[in-house]
This record gives C-alpha cells, sequence and structure tokens, in this order.
C-alpha cells in the first residue's frame, strides 16, 4: 500500500468501507454504500433476514503511536449519540475489520468526552500488561460477528 501522504481522508474511508463491503460478500452479504453524510455508511442485507442493519465505518490507514511517541496503536473516534445500529472499525495495513454493536461500542471505549464524542483504542501486539491488546479485539473480528449480528445465514463459496 502506498504512502498515506498520498491518500485523504475520503480515500481512507472509501477504502475502510470497501474492504468491510469486500469481506461482506465473500461471506454472502449484500450490502451498500450511502452517499450521505448522516452518520450511516452501510447498510447490509443478510440472506433470508427480513430487514437491514445499519453500520458506521471508521477507518485508520495504519497504527500510530500512542500520545505521538508511545507503543504503536489503533484508535478510533465515534459519536456518542451514534445512528447506525453497529459501528466497523477498520485497520487498512493489515485488512483487519472489527463488528460490534452500537451498545458493545459505547461500552467498549475507554474515553468519553466532552464534545459528545467517545474513543475506543487499543494497542498493537499481545504483549502488552493492563492494558487493551489487539488480542482484546478478536471476538469482535467481522468474520465471528457478521452471522449473528447482521442474521441470515453464512454462504459457502
Amino acid at each position: 500500500m502506498g504512502a498515506s501522504s498520498t491518500l485523504s481522508t475520503l480515500h481512507i474511508g472509501a477504502a475502510g468501507e470497501l474492504l468491510t463491503q469486500y469481506k461482506l460478500l465473500k461471506m454472502g452479504f449484500d450490502s451498500a454504500r450511502l452517499t450521505t453524510d448522516s452518520g450511516v455508511d452501510l447498510v447490509v442485507y443478510a440472506p433470508g433476514a427480513t430487514r437491514a442493519t445499519t453500520v458506521q465505518v471508521k477507518t485508520k490507514y495504519t497504527p500510530t503511536p500512542a500520545g505521538g511517541t508511545g507503543r504503536l496503536s489503533l484508535g478510533f473516534t465515534f459519536p456518542h449519540d451514534l445512528r447506525a445500529e453497529t459501528l466497523v472499525l477498520v485497520d487498512l495495513s493489515s485488512d483487519r475489520v472489527w463488528l460490534m454493536t452500537r451498545d458493545e461500542a459505547l461500552a467498549l471505549a475507554q474515553q468519553h468526552r466532552q464534545d459528545g464524542s467517545r474513543h475506543l483504542y487499543w494497542y498493537v501486539g499481545s504483549d502488552v500488561q493492563g492494558a487493551r491488546s489487539a488480542d482484546d479485539l478478536e471476538p469482535y473480528a467481522l468474520e465471528l460477528r457478521a452471522v449473528p449480528i447482521f442474521g441470515g445465514r453464512q454462504t459457502s463459496p
């Protein structure tokens, strides 16, 4: 992947949405991107489900040092009044995607800011003492959560 300086935040966000759609499509889920800036980026349709689920996608190009000089971490800011039913977090450097419900995202966020936003972060790697690490987010991997959250059934190739 090229240097992040060549990609705008719009490109990074679009890449996260498209990676999410690609992974969902491989699992048999249809999805559509929304072009409005309403706090909902995707709607997902599960095979056999009776309704669509709304998704907000937050994307990082690559992990960055915590506090500017610390260990590598991934951090995502999202609104406390999240309009979508689910939140997807994407790390483009590893092509990893995590999926959680609105309530799970609010509960997992370590910071609740005065501007009405939440911040959820974790350190890259598994050798972190006393702090959330990438291993702690493994249960939220898209591949594990899509069927329980979106419903329907997973299709096989």
